[in-house]
């Protein structure tokens, strides 16, 4: 049976810029075979759309609680969005 693909828009708060946070969620979700982009925000959180297997997409909201070492996370949400035009692999957006 196929894994249903979902797709999700991520707002990260706490510390979270200046932490390589960008780095390792490339780096994450490159590794669970998702696609999207991951960018800072003026307002010092991180934002992440990204889309793949519906496993592998829950498994990264998991693992942004955690995020690089030096990270201290105070707030993962998130909301389901239409999957739509997504680039090929992970980028780091500017």
């Amino acid at each position: 049976m196929e894994d249903k693909r979902k797709a999700m828009l991520v707002r990260i708060q706490g510390r979270v810029q200046g932490v390589s946070f960008r780095v390792w969620t490339r780096m994450e979700a490159t590794r669970l075979g998702l696609t999207g982009w991951v960018r800072n925000e003026d307002d010092g959180t991180v934002t992440a759309l990204m889309a793949g297997p519906d496993a592998a997409v829950s498994m990264m909201l998991t693992q942004f609680w955690q995020g690089p070492p030096g990270a201290s996370v105070s707030s993962v949400t998130f909301e389901t969005v239409d999957v739509g035009e997504l680039p090929d692999g992970f980028n780091i957006a500017i």
